[in-house]
């Protein structure tokens, strides 16, 4: 079952969906994802403490927050284009 470049666009994504189920019926899918997870995290952790000056919890806990506000921001611009295409104008 190998791709074409014919493929549609949601044959595409179908493939990608029939790989991912696979991979995860075979595997814990967090462990699977914790070294990206943690990357992620420590990306978070320089941008609060950049010179490394906190506490391992304290930074940890500052870092989680930001990741939180990161997520809630992209949130709200996938909501605002969720509202312009279908037509709903931006929200506030």
């Amino acid at each position: 079952m190998g791709t074409s470049q014919h493929d549609t666009p949601e044959a595409r994504v179908m493939r990608a969906r029939i790989g991912a189920y696979a991979l995860h019926s075979r595997c814990d899918s967090t462990q699977h994802t914790a070294p990206a997870r943690a990357g992620f995290l420590a990306r978070f952790e320089r941008e609060v403490d950049p010179d490394g000056s906190l506490s391992e919890v304290e930074r940890r806990r500052r870092a989680e927050c930001a990741l939180k506000a990161h997520m809630t921001r992209l949130s709200l611009a996938s909501s605002k284009a969720r509202a312009r295409r279908s037509g709903g104008g931006p929200r506030a």
